[in-house]
C-alpha cells in the first residue's frame, strides 16, 4: 500500500530504497510456526511448485521460517482493507502482517463495477439516531429487500462513486446532510458531526456487491464483507484533514490501512465512503523504503503495507518496537529474494542469447 502524506511520505504500495540495513541476506531460518502442509500450485499453467499456505510464498522463500518469534500480540488491533487484485503480488507485504501480528484482520475488498449498497448499524443500540421504513405498506411491499431496518444510514454507491440512500429508506436529517458531504456536496455542518459523533463510538458496516447478469438487465447481490469498527479507530490515509499522531487526543485502538497501489487505494477509498466518517491520520516520517528497487512506485518515497504499519503503531504507543522492527527485517529479506530472482532471470536470459 503506499501513501503520501501532504510533504512526507507515507504508505501504500510502492517504495523508494529505505533504510540501509548491514546483512542484505536473507535472514536465517528457524523453525517457528511451520505451515503442516504443502499445497502444489500451477504456476502460469505449465510447471507446478510447493508454496507456502501461510505465507502463498513459494516454499524455497517461505517467510514463516524467518520469524525469531510468535506473532506479535500487538495491543492495537490492524485492519487491512486489500484490494481484491493485490493478494497474489509477489511482493504484496501484508503476507508478513499477517504471519507476524496477531491482532489482524484482512478484509478483501474489489471495485465497484456496477453498484454496491452500505448498511451501517451502530454499536450502541441505545443511540437513537438512524433510519427507519417509509411506512408500514412501504416495508410490507418490500419484504424481500436488503434493507436492515436497524441499519443507522443504508445507501448505495454506482461505478463512478454517486452515492444516494438506499430504497425506501428515511434518512434523518443529520444522516441525509451526512451523504451529501461525503460527497463534499457540501460544507462540513453540525449535522455531519453529530453523525460522526455517532459512528465513532463504534459501527458495524456491511458491504453488498452487485454485479450485472450477462446478457440481462438482472443483477446479482453477493455480501462481500461485514466488518466491525470499534471506538478508537483510525484510518491511515493522506487527507486534507488527516492528522500528526501528536494531535490525536484519544487512545487508538484499532488502526484500518488500505492495501493495493496507489490507483486502487484511493478507488477504494473513494468507493467506500464510511471511511471517510473515521478520523484520518499520516505519519511524520522521514524514511525510504525498501520497495524502489523491484517495485514500480508513482513517485520517490512511498512505503510498503508492512512499513506503514510499523511505524504507525510505534506511533500510536505500540510497546513491543523490537518485534516491530524484525517484521522489517522480514520484509527486507523478501525484497532481497525479489530482487536476486530478478537478477537469475536476468542472467538466464542472457545466456540463452549468446
Amino acid at each position: 500500500m503506499l501513501m503520501y502524506f501532504k510533504n512526507r511520505v507515507v504508505s501504500f504500495s510502492g517504495g523508494n530504497h529505505f533504510f540501509a540495513r548491514q546483512n542484505p541476506h536473507p535472514l536465517p531460518v528457524q523453525v517457528q510456526n511451520l505451515p503442516q502442509t504443502l499445497e502444489m500450485v500451477n504456476e502460469s499453467g505449465h510447471s507446478k511448485r510447493p508454496m507456502c499456505p501461510s505465507c502463498s510464498k513459494p516454499t524455497r522463500l517461505c517467510l514463516c521460517t524467518r520469524l525469531k518469534t510468535p506473532c506479535l500480540e500487538n495491543s492495537v488491533a490492524v485492519t487491512i482493507l486489500q484490494h481484491s487484485l493485490e493478494k497474489n503480488h509477489p511482493l504484496n507485504s501484508t503476507r508478513i502482517a499477517s504471519i507476524g501480528l496477531q491482532n489482524l484482520s484482512v478484509i478483501s475488498v474489489s471495485d465497484v463495477n456496477y453498484e454496491a449498497e452500505f448498511v451501517i448499524r451502530l454499536l450502541n443500540s441505545n443511540l437513537e439516531m438512524g433510519s427507519r421504513n417509509l411506512d408500514e405498506n412501504s416495508s410490507r411491499n418490500n419484504k424481500d429487500s436488503n434493507f436492515d431496518s436497524n441499519a443507522a444510514v443504508s445507501f448505495t454507491i454506482e461505478k463512478y462513486g454517486a452515492i444516494s440512500p438506499s430504497q425506501n429508506q428515511h434518512l434523518n436529517k443529520p444522516w441525509e446532510q451526512s451523504l451529501a458531504e461525503m460527497q463534499g456536496k457540501t460544507e462540513h455542518s453540525g449535522s455531519f458531526r453529530e453523525a460522526i459523533d455517532d459512528i465513532r463510538k463504534g459501527f458495524i458496516v456491511k458491504k453488498l456487491q452487485r454485479k450485472l447478469l450477462d446478457g440481462s438487465s438482472k443483477f446479482q447481490e453477493l455480501k462481500e464483507f461485514e466488518v466491525s469498527v470499534p471506538s478508537g479507530s483510525v484510518l491511515l490515509f493522506p487527507s486534507e484533514s488527516s492528522i500528526g499522531t501528536e494531535e490525536i487526543d484519544f487512545e487508538v485502538k484499532n488502526l484500518i490501512v488500505l492495501d493495493g497501489t496507489w490507483a486502487k487505494a484511493k478507488r477504494m477509498y473513494n468507493e467506500n465512503p464510511w471511511l471517510k466518517m473515521l478520523p484520518h491520520l499520516r505519519l511524520d516520517v522521514e524514511k525510504l523504503s525498501l520497495y524502489s528497487e523491484v517495485r514500480r512506485q508513482p513517485r520517490a518515497g512511498y512505503l510498503s503495507t508492512i512499513e506503514s504499519i510499523v511505524y504507525a503503531l510505534k506511533a500510536v504507543g505500540e510497546k513491543d518496537c523490537e518485534g516491530l522492527d524484525h517484521l522489517l527485517d522480514v520484509f527486507e529479506s523478501m525484497v532481497v529474494d525479489q530482487r536476486r530472482c530478478k537478477d537469475e532471470g536476468l542472467r538466464q536470459r542472457f545466456s540463452n542469447c549468446n
